[in-house]
This record gives structure tokens, C-alpha cells and sequence, in this order.
């Protein structure tokens, strides 16, 4: 089996999800994982998928032929070095202001972490009319890091920035 990166940007419809799942299936594949998105009118999505070898040529073009779709296909790969790691979901909130997510992701690299993934939203805050910045970001942080530490970290990037821990 081969794994793919399949990401799928487009026009949002009604079935959009149904006819790309029915064109990995009717190819052989296999939907593994994914992130899909409505944006501003848009679809956008990212899939992970597997099919044996012998159907990546067949589903490759399968899926470069659905109609108003910009597709790309990566095959999967393990790229990061192996390091034993803790996941924590980190709930942040605050004032939304330019830069802010490039702020928090470099913190966290800075920190020797890694985000895995990243949910974010801008919102206007009740009663303030003031836009809130609100994410919930899983981090793989090192075997032995403080989660403490990462947090006093992100929290000193400005005093209204409150950062909380996930329960899983």
C-alpha cells in the first residue's frame, strides 16, 4: 500500500465530500485521516489515503479529473526524526492582532516543539466588538520538556494572551 497527501482546494458544494470519497473508494483507496474545511466559500481539504500500487496511477488521475478542483498528491513519508514526544492540545485565547500565529508557532520552535496540528478562528468578541483570536494547537513536545514552561512562554508573548491545557 502506498500512502498519499492529497490536498483539495475548490468551490464548496453540497456532495463535494461524498464525490471525493466515492472516487478514492471506486479506485481502490482507502481514506485514512483528514482535515476538510468550508473558507470563504472554498473547500479546502487534506486527506491522507492509501492504494495498493497497482491502483496509484488509476486514482491519481481519478482525482485530477474531478470537475473545479485544484488537487494535489504527495506520497507519504515520515520525515520527522523519531523522537519519543508528549502531545498536548494547547487552548489559546486572545486579542486578535497580525503576526499573532506566526508569534505562537515560533515560540513553540524556539521551544524545541513541534505543532502537529492547528484549529484557529477569529471571532468578534460579545459585548467588546473587539476580534478574539481562539486555537487549539496540538504540540508534540519532547520526552522530559516542561509543559509549564512552554506555556509561560507563549503567555509572555502579550498580557492578554491565556493559554490553557486540553484534557483528553
Amino acid at each position: 500500500m502506498k500512502q498519499l497527501v492529497i490536498t483539495i482546494l475548490g468551490p464548496d458544494k453540497p456532495g463535494l465530500v461524498e464525490d471525493i470519497s466515492a472516487t478514492i473508494l471506486n479506485h481502490h483507496g482507502n481514506w485514512l485521516t483528514s482535515n476538510l474545511s468550508h473558507l470563504a466559500g472554498h473547500f479546502a481539504g487534506i486527506i491522507e489515503a492509501a492504494v495498493p500500487e497497482e491502483h496509484l496511477q488509476e486514482l491519481q488521475d481519478a482525482l485530477h479529473s474531478l470537475p473545479y478542483l485544484e488537487v494535489r498528491i504527495e506520497r507519504g513519508t515520515d520525515t520527522l526524526p523519531d523522537v519519543p514526544s508528549e502531545e498536548i492540545n494547547f487552548v489559546i485565547t486572545g486579542n486578535d492582532r497580525p503576526g499573532i500565529v506566526q508569534e505562537l508557532a515560533s515560540v513553540i520552535r524556539h521551544k524545541g516543539a513541534n505543532i502537529t496540528h492547528l484549529n484557529s478562528k477569529q471571532q468578534s468578541a460579545p459585548n467588546w466588538g473587539v476580534p478574539i483570536f481562539s486555537a487549539v494547537a496540538t504540540v508534540a513536545l519532547p520526552i522530559g520538556m516542561n509543559k509549564d514552561e512552554v506555556i509561560t512562554a507563549l503567555e509572555s508573548i502579550t498580557t492578554d494572551l491565556i493559554v490553557d491545557i486540553e484534557d483528553a
